[in-house]
């Protein structure tokens, strides 16, 4: 267990592909799998992996964000000694591009990386959805005897080439990094940064100070790329499911695969239990007409028509002879009476009126704004 590791999630993550959903929040606070947000999943594998410790790097409108993990109860982290902290920022508006100042926000909040107490520091996004223990990762730290490990995900070239916004690594014989590319065209590597980073806490403070005091900006870019001749920089591949979220056909994918229950497992019990906001809510309830296939339903929904192939989060209304297909209904959605979407994604407390026909599609989903009545 990670005992003597602290957390830091840094929030600083473009939104320039999901416009949409990210105008009233950050990339972390975007619902999924019906019940979840993406920065559940890296809280949890913390948790999991007994760091305990856990700082949030806050960027642009975190009011959603703070609102839900509020004391961090929920992950274990509401503690006298240690538990969650979330970072101020000093920016206000959304991260964009592929190197966002964050070195800056690093910087700010340089007394709490100095007066923790544990040995070693984990750096990690929140756009990586996966079930991890990082113990493998830090015992093949410590065997390596590296300055810093990035974690990565090996991808066939024909895969890599379809990447977003992605930090490209390439490792030599040993596992040790070579080269970086940020959001590379065309990618010449095809193993992917997690954005998982491990090193000593003491380096990190150093290198957030070097960096700074010589006018850098980007932690990626100025602390990790400019001293890979400097600093022993591996490798640590993680072979299992990723859901790398980064743009909303990516999300509409990743969301329809949960319905697999193989993946379903994997991301949700492999290496321990996926945490998030607790609601007292009704279990969903399924009126005498209802039909529903192959769906994700969260609790507090009522579904009376039919629903197929589709994530519906808490509290959704489905009504008679309505019908769902290939969709996503966040919180507290409405389809009316009669009304039909497909390859959809509706935002929170979205409301499709009766008798209503929405059709995207798989490869182009329509994107329904947050509070949208049609």
């Amino acid at each position: 267990m990670l005992k003597n590791t602290m957390g830091i999630i840094n929030l600083h993550e473009s939104h320039e592909s999901f416009r949409e959903i990210t105008k009233h929040r950050p990339l972390a606070a975007i619902p999924f799998a019906g019940r979840y947000r993406l920065i559940d999943f890296v809280l949890s594998n913390f948790i999991n992996s007994g760091i305990t410790n856990v700082g949030i790097l806050s960027a642009g409108n975190s009011r959603a964000l703070s609102d839900h993990i509020r004391s961090g109860k929920e992950w274990d982290l509401a503690r006298k000694r240690d538990g969650l902290f979330l970072l101020p920022s000093w920016q206000t508006g959304n991260v964009q591009g592929a190197f966002p100042n964050d070195l800056a926000d690093f910087f700010s909040n340089l007394d709490y990386i100095k007066s923790s107490r544990q040995r070693f520091a984990l750096l990690s996004g929140s756009r990586a959805v996966c079930n991890i223990n990082f113990e493998a990762a830090y015992n093949y730290h410590l065997e390596k005897e590296a300055d810093i490990t990035v974690l990565y995900k090996e991808y066939s070239i024909a895969e890599a080439k379809g990447l977003s916004e992605a930090t490209m690594l390439e490792t030599g014989s040993d596992g040790r990094v070579i080269d970086m590319e940020v959001c590379p065209v065309n990618p010449r590597s095809n193993k992917l940064s997690l954005e998982m980073i491990l090193l000593e806490r003491q380096l990190l403070v150093d290198l957030i100070d070097a960096s700074v005091s010589r006018g850098g900006t980007n932690f990626t870019r100025d602390c990790i790329m400019r001293n890979m001749e400097n600093l022993k920089i591996y490798g640590f591949p993680f072979t299992g499911y990723l859901a790398r979220i980064d743009s909303m056909q990516n999300y509409f994918d990743h969301s329809m695969k949960l319905l697999t229950q193989e993946i379903w497992q994997e991301i949700f019990f492999a290496h321990g239990s996926i945490y998030t906001k607790v609601k007292d809510e009704a279990p969903a309830k399924y009126q005498r007409d209802a039909m529903v296939k192959s769906s994700l339903v969260a609790n507090g929904s009522v579904i009376a028509g039919k629903v197929e192939n589709s994530v519906l989060f808490r509290g959704v209304k489905v009504h008679k002879d309505a019908r769902v297909t290939n969709s996503i209904v966040m919180q507290k959605g409405e389809i009316g009476p009669g009304a039909v979407i497909e390859n959809v994604i509706c935002d929170k407390d979205v409301r499709i009126t009766a008798g209503k026909k929405l059709k995207g599609e798989l490869n182009h989903p329509i994107v329904i704004e947050k509070g949208t009545v049609i």
